[in-house]
């Protein structure tokens, strides 16, 4: 299932950065494979749980998914330009990264709050996803290393893992 292979190859993409120190074109095709499935990722989260999760659970979904569209371009801008690193690509993307990163933090919120709310999905698993998506955000505020980044993203990866073996079991 998708939701749970996307989120994992994404950190195994992010391992590969951090162990090349940076960039690699098999890392950004990786990447880029991880990436495609992220924008109805949410949303067919949403859509597969019976009873359906509220209004707020969706439209989070789908801010977190338009985000996904934008990272998407960034690997590919990456790749075109032969970008060595994340500083590197923030430095040339910049706002609108900045941007596309307060949408996967604030529709990942939504979904999060609206899921505790209103939906059947473990509550480990959308704790977990919550808990990556303020480590982001905090490590986004604050100067720190980007492993703190990719340690916010593991932590949100294995709550979209946990949500997709839920989803596979109730089948």
């Amino acid at each position: 299932m998708i939701a749970i292979a996307a989120p994992i190859l994404h950190s195994a993409t992010d391992l590969m950065e951090l162990r090349s120190d940076g960039f690699t074109p098999l890392q950004l095709w990786l990447n880029f494979a991880a990436f495609l499935p992220m924008p109805l990722l949410l949303p067919g989260i949403c859509a597969a749980l019976n009873p359906r999760p509220s209004k707020l659970c969706f439209a989070g979904a789908l801010l977190y998914g338009l985000a996904f569209v934008y990272f998407m371009y960034t690997t590919i801008y990456a790749i075109q330009k032969d970008i060595p690193d994340y500083t590197t690509l923030w430095n040339d993307l910049g706002f609108p990264y900045t941007v596309a990163g307060g949408l996967m933090v604030g529709g990942g919120l939504l979904f999060g709050i609206g899921a505790l709310r209103s939906s059947p999905l473990p509550r480990i698993a959308i704790w977990l996803f919550l808990l990556g998506i303020v480590t982001n955000l905090v490590i986004a505020i604050i100067p720190a290393p980007d492993i703190l980044q990719t340690v916010g993203s593991g932590i949100r990866n294995a709550g979209l893992v946990l949500m997709g073996l839920y989803i596979l079991k109730e089948r």
